[in-house]
This record gives structure tokens, sequence and C-alpha cells, in this order.
């Protein structure tokens, strides 16, 4: 399999990325669409065409990135829907109100390193949000992605995802400590499962899915860490500076995978800084852990999945 490059890198921007891509009829859908990445991914959209639904929590932070989107870019084609990912029933209503094709979906939002926390029904609140909520949402809208014959799906993960496995024999924390990097890593590692899941039953439906890492940003998604935890994580590091991209720069490799050529017909693999990965190798924090391409382990997470989700 040959390991796709591009002329982009690590400095490299979204709008730099979608210059001369033409999304004039495509339909997009961005989660957590209102802050950090997710704001510069739609914007990017936007501005190549697409008519771009930003799906958010806070649906004030939505309009007020609807308009300022639409104002940067003369797109007025900028949605707004609620959607909670961590509310099984949020995102049941997201998917019953979608009528038509959807051309591009990016499974963007997210939740790192938060306090132990659970869901009414007893999951681990990364989990829960970072993947089931996402399963729920992509597997929820899968006609509608057939329909746009050849959709693509964004998993945006993590180079976290090399902290943890999925831990199937115990997912949720029940028995063991509850730790909030391995529960984000395992979240992260799930990202890319699902992408490698998704386009071995999905292609012949003409949707593929790519997992990436959008690199270091600092955004609200780091609401639960603090510069002591930072100073804590490059201590581990060696020392080494963490090395922090702009929101436009972070977003770059999640407009890549939605509307790049090069990705046509091209799923199931992992991306950094604009280029697909190579495998990690031990004592780096860069590149794909072989156990989240592994297909065995994908396929056992789509059915948990699925059998989490219709309890």
């Amino acid at each position: 399999m040959t390991i796709i490059t591009t002329p982009f890198t690590a400095q490299s921007t979204a709008a730099e990325v979608a210059a001369g891509i033409d999304l004039t009829g495509r339909r997009a859908v961005v989660t957590g669409g209102a802050s950090g990445i997710g704001i510069e991914t739609a914007r990017a959209l936007a501005s190549a065409g697409a008519e771009v639904t930003l799906a958010v929590r806070n649906l004030e932070a939505g309009t007020r990135t609807a308009d300022d989107i639409t104002a940067t870019t003369g797109n007025g084609r900028v949605r707004v829907e609620s959607l909670d990912l961590a509310d099984q029933a949020s995102v049941a209503g997201f998917v019953a109100a979608w009528s038509g094709p959807l051309h591009i979906l990016v499974n963007n939002a997210g939740v790192m390193a938060s306090p132990e926390m659970r869901t009414p029904e007893g999951w681990e609140l990364q989990f829960a949000t970072n993947h089931l909520g996402h399963f729920a949402l992509a597997t929820g809208l899968h006609r509608a992605l057939a329909a746009a014959e050849g959709a693509r799906i964004v998993s945006v993960s993590s180079s976290a995802h090399l902290r943890s496995p999925v831990v199937f024999d115990d997912i949720h924390f029940r028995e063991r400590p509850y730790e909030p990097w391995a529960a984000y890593g395992q979240s992260k590692t799930a990202n890319v499962l699902f992408a490698v899941a998704a386009t071995k039953r999905w292609a012949s439906d003409g949707i593929t899915a790519n997992a990436l890492m959008p690199g270091g940003i600092r955004t609200n998604l780091q609401r639960y860490i603090t510069d002591e935890e930072l100073e804590r994580l490059r201590a581990q590091m060696g020392g080494v500076d963490i090395r922090w991209k702009t929101p436009e720069q972070g977003a770059a490799t999640s407009v890549l995978v939605a509307t790049s050529p090069l990705l046509d017909g091209v799923g199931g693999r992992y991306f950094e800084d604009c280029n697909e990965a190579e495998l990690n190798q031990p004592g780096t924090r860069h590149g794909v852990a072989a156990y989240a391409l592994d297909p065995e382990a994908a396929d056992r997470l789509w059915q948990v999945s699925v059998q989490t989700l219709t309890r």
C-alpha cells in the first residue's frame, strides 16, 4: 500500500489546502463547528462553496460563528443545528431532522482528559462523546452519505491514541481506576478504528472514512488541562517543547482529508501534518499505532458499539 504524500506540511493552513477546490453543490456537517479548529474547518469548506452545517451544543456560539464565516467567505449557506454527542436523544434528533444527501461529515467535536464523568447510561464521558456519539451520528446518517455517491467521513483523532488501545475488557473504567489520559487515548484510538471499519463496510456505497491528528492547538478542548499538567506532559516528552499550531494550521489536515482529490476512493488511513502517517516507532510521538489500524479490533469495536447503543 503506497503512503499518500501531498505538497502540504505542518505549517500549511486550511485555506491553503482548500485553494482551488470547488465544493459547489456539496453539503458538509462539522461537529463542534463553533470552536477551535472546527471553526476554521467549516470556514475552509464554506470558502470552497460547500453548504456547511455547524452541529453544536451552544446555538448562540454557533450562530455567531456562522455569521462570521458568511462575512469572511461570502457564503450564505452556513447553517446551525443543535447536537450534543453525549446525549443519544440529541444525536437521534439531528439525524431525524436531516434530509437529502451528505457529502462530507467531519467528526471534529470532542472532550479531552476530563475528570471522571459519566452519561446517564453509565458510559465514560470521553468514550461516549468522542466515539459513541460520532458512531451513532455516522451510522444514523448512512443513507444520506450513501446518497452523495462519494461521501467522505473525517474522523479527528490525536497522537494521544498512542497512549492506549481500546481496552475492550473495561472500556468504561468500571473495574480499573479512572485515568483521564488513558480514557482520552482509547477514545482517540476508537476514532481511527472507526475509519477502518466504516471504510470496510461502506466503500461499496461510495463512502470512505479517514482519521487524522490535527496537531497541538491551544483551544477550548484543553479546558481541563492546567499549566501544571502541560508541564508534566512536557517532562514526559523529555523536556521537548510542545509545538503549537494556529487553529488555521490545525484545521488543515481535516480539510485535506475532506477535500483532496488524492484521497478519492481512499479510506481507513491516518494522516498527520497533511500527509499519511507511517507506523509509530517506539519512543516517538508521531505516526499511527498498529493497534489503531487492526481490522480485527475495528470489527470488534463496531460490534461493541452497535450492542452498546441498542441495549
